[in-house]
């Protein structure tokens, strides 16, 4: 939910967020905060700042102004070049999955070679336990054995949104990340991406925040949803509350995603 009346450490909080570029506000006074083990959905047009709220999180960007605390750690006032502070926010980071809008594979490693990247890089585990792990993990997220040994080119956007989400799950975060993990797929595998977002939640108790601007998606395994619009929040709830809202943004930004405003029916 946004707008934290009380300080309570939760996996995620953000309090008074802003960031401009030049002389634009991308972000103008964000406040937001995901419990332990909720989904929490982004919502908002191409350019209101969603994506570049997840990069502030991880510490890709640097705030203006505002607090950022992940784990119950502060991170918008670290400094990425004092290595004392790359240090600590490098371990932060290990606590944070992280699935980018376009999977982000290395187009020279195959399929198991990616998932095993970072813990090749930040775990102790052996080789044999690290081939263990990284075929569970591409197993967990729907991936056939046939394609472990493929190269990113080789499988379709879908299986990369796979392969890239068993990635970020390498490290056993306790918070998971996600960027626009349906776009650009059909409505069938998005589908499939939503209910891993949702078993991960039953399964691990992970905490998640996800920014997209799919309705549906978002309505289907997000606990509470925010709504951006001109680097605002200008709803926030779950997704009956939005749709009782009177506000016409956004009325319109549901409605223009597909999304009635009669009673929700239940699905087969």
């Amino acid at each position: 939910m946004a707008a934290p009346s009380r300080s309570v450490e939760v996996p995620v909080e953000v309090k008074d967020l802003r960031k401009s570029f030049g002389g634009h506000k991308v972000l103008d006074g964000i406040s937001l905060r995901v419990p332990h083990g909720e989904t929490l959905a982004v919502l908002g047009r191409s350019g209101t700042g969603k994506s570049v709220l997840l990069k502030l999180l991880v510490g890709l960007q640097t705030a203006d102004a505002g607090s950022i605390r992940i784990a119950g750690e502060e991170i918008a006032g670290l400094n990425r070049a004092r290595a004392g502070e790359v240090k600590s926010l490098n371990e932060i980071r290990k606590k944070t999955g992280y699935l980018f809008q376009q999977a982000a594979l290395y187009d020279s490693l195959t399929v198991e070679q990616n998932v095993d990247f970072p813990l090749s890089r930040h775990s102790d585990l052996s080789e044999s336990d690290r081939r263990e792990k990284v075929r569970g993990l591409l197993s967990g997220v729907g991936m056939d054995p046939s394609d472990f040994d493929k190269m990113p080119s080789e499988i379709s956007g879908g299986m990369q949104k796979r392969v890239g989400l068993a990635r970020a799950l390498a490290l056993d975060p306790q918070i998971l990340l996600l960027d626009e993990p349906t776009a650009g797929l059909d409505p069938i595998t998005a589908a499939g991406i939503g209910s891993l977002i949702t078993d991960l939640k039953k399964k691990r108790g992970i905490t998640s925040l996800v920014v997209t601007h799919d309705v549906r998606g978002a309505e289907a395994f997000a606990d509470c949803v925010v709504l951006l619009d001109e680097g605002r929040i200008v709803a926030d709830g779950t997704f009956d509350e939005l749709q009782r809202s009177t506000g016409p943004f956004v009325r319109q930004f549901l409605t223009g995603n597909g999304r009635s405003h009669g009673p929700r029916k239940k699905e087969d």
